[in-house]
């Protein structure tokens, strides 16, 4: 089982969901996604406009190196055998290869 996470490498939980926010708002504003939402337990409220922090937290991992660590564990626990991690930042040009070598010791040891 190969599944995919989102990071923001960032720690303000502001900036952080700022960002999130903006990758998210795309599929927020397709039915097919909002519609998955709404059927695992998020209310229209939660999908609507940029999501509800509390969407945003559940779908996309944000903060430090151990806070993603951590949430990647969480994956292989539940018995994913890949987890492809997406790191996104606030610029959509941004291939975020500082953020992958920050990240790349600490997600190797897994």
């Amino acid at each position: 089982l190969a599944v995919e996470q989102t990071v923001v490498l960032e720690s303000d939980a502001a900036e952080a969901r700022r960002i999130a926010r903006g990758f998210a708002s795309g599929y927020l504003s397709s039915p097919n996604y909002s519609g998955n939402l709404r059927r695992m337990g998020y209310t229209a409220v939660d999908v609507s406009g940029s999501g509800s922090d509390r969407l945003i937290d559940a779908v996309i991992a944000w903060g430090d190196v151990d806070r993603i660590t951590s949430r990647v564990r969480e994956h292989l626990a539940a018995g994913a055998d890949h987890v492809c991690i997406q790191v996104i930042a606030a610029d959509d040009s941004d291939v975020c290869l500082e953020e992958l070598r920050e990240l790349a010791p600490a997600l190797l040891e897994l």
